[in-house]
């Protein structure tokens, strides 16, 4: 592309920021691609500096683990869920399509409904997270505001940013990106310089174990954004390297969430007994910074909920509700706000339950998009039209059915424990065996019949 192309397509980009967007899960055409790989390392390096990696940061600490395996669990959980996510993502500009719709290859126009219903749930449970933890740092900042007021300010400004749509979306993550990096390395700095001052050593029997848990929980985390990675790279020109639209969302992704996650864990380790509050652990730890550190946890909250809500409106679409993106976008946000209503009372137990359920339905989902993308040769973007794909494509389905259902021994949560994780002392490595049956077997299903 020309110097001059590409000023013009800087210029169609910032005209169109302050517009909403106007499209769906349809595909963009090529007059409508702009943009460079590079914004996708802002866009998810903003979203990932966020309240929910920083209060994941506890759990290890919460677990027993000593510093060497609280590192050596959050760097492999990172590097596993990030290239996920940066594989997903490089769809995008082949197909011009959200993930969700991408996945109808595999799946079927019905047999897709089902990850679209649960990545609409996940998507909303992701929100609710988020703006539970927001909320919790407006009341710090504002001690008189009522929960439900506070709630309600950040649903309606993150609902403002998805309804205008993708632009707004990446302009505003590239500022957040350069604000909260900011501020959460004086953050670091702040806490790093106490570290040395406590005493602490691991108090676990069981640190493979635990270790497990902590990768698995980093792992899903990250990976749980692979669902709508391409939601975000699907107008980028149609020639993009792959390697480069990889690199730059594994770069954004990783080092956002692996550095939030150890800072979470440094001020977990320096606050003491912070009595499961990860926002009255971090102002307590900042001291004068207190304000802005904790201004930094609600801006992190909203720049990662911009991208729930929006991708949350692509996945009802993606049931075929023909509602207009606004409206389904609305709805979520009705929907947060009461779930967060209901669940702020008890959100340390909500949180992490919530973590490691993702990944039972995300892995082997990827595991048939990964296969169908990049060994059977739909990486060179041959046209793919989701509107005549079959109702039901019984290779995925089935893969995807059969992967949940094989890795429900080595499931460990509060609601159901397996009894291979129980033999684990509770540490669950569900989410790669469902990866690995699920592209085992669509690998041979999908090899039998003809494109």
């Amino acid at each position: 592309m020309s110097f001059s192309a590409k000023a013009n397509q800087g210029r169609v980009y910032g005209d169109r920021v302050l517009q909403v967007e106007p499209f769906g899960v349809e595909r963009v055409t090529r007059k409508e691609r702009h943009g460079s790989p590079f914004q996708l390392f802002t866009l998810w390096l903003g979203a990932n500096l966020s309240i929910a990696d920083f209060a994941l940061g506890f759990l290890p600490v919460d677990l027993g683990l000593s510093w060497s395996w609280i590192i050596w669990s959050l760097v492999l959980g990172n590097l596993l869920g990030g290239t996920l996510l940066a594989l997903t993502s490089v769809m995008g500009p082949r197909f011009g399509l959200p993930q969700l719709m991408i996945g109808r290859f595999s799946f079927g126009r019905i047999g897709g409904y089902l990850p679209a219903l649960l990545n609409w749930i996940s998507t909303v449970g992701w929100f609710t997270v988020n703006n539970i933890l927001g909320t919790f740092g407006l009341q710090y900042l504002f001690p008189h505001l009522p929960f439900a007021a506070g709630s309600l300010v950040l649903v309606l400004v993150q609902g403002l940013l998805a309804i205008y749509g993708h632009n707004l979306i990446h302009a505003f993550e590239r500022i957040m990106a350069v604000i909260l990096g900011i501020l959460f390395f004086i953050a670091t700095i702040i806490a790093g310089s106490h570290v040395s001052s406590v005493a602490y050593v691991g108090h676990t029997s069981h640190p493979m174990a635990m270790a497990i848990i902590v990768v698995g929980a980093a792992f899903s985390y990250i990976a749980s954004w692979a669902p709508y990675s391409s939601d975000y790279s699907r107008y980028l020109p149609e020639d993009t390297r792959l390697f480069k639209g990889f690199i730059w969302a594994f770069l954004g992704s990783v080092i956002a969430s692996l550095w939030l996650e150890v800072l979470g864990a440094l001020i977990a380790v320096v606050a003491g007994n912070h009595s499961g509050n990860a926002i009255h652990a971090l102002a307590g730890v900042s001291g004068a910074w207190a304000v802005p550190m904790v201004a930094a946890v609600v801006l992190g909250g909203i720049a990662a909920n911009a991208l729930n809500l929006y991708s949350n409106a692509l996945s009802a679409g993606a049931l075929d509700l023909r509602i207009p993106r606004f409206m389904l976008t609305a709805a979520a946000m009705v929907v947060g706000l009461l779930l967060s209503l209901m669940g702020a009372g008890r959100f340390e137990s909500f949180y992490e339950n919530f973590l490691l359920l993702l990944g039972y339905w995300v892995t082997p989902w990827i595991a048939i998009l990964l296969i169908e993308f990049f060994v059977f040769q739909r990486r060179n973007g041959a046209p793919l039209d989701v509107d005549r794909v079959k109702g039901v494509v019984p290779a995925g389905l089935g893969a995807f059915v059969l992967g949940i259902v094989v890795s429900v021994p080595f499931m460990s949560s509060t609601l159901y424990e397996g009894p291979i994780a129980k033999a684990l002392n509770g540490a669950d490595v569900s989410f790669y065996v469902a990866f690995i049956v699920a592209s085992a077997i669509y690998t041979i299903t999908r090899s039998r019949r003809a494109v």
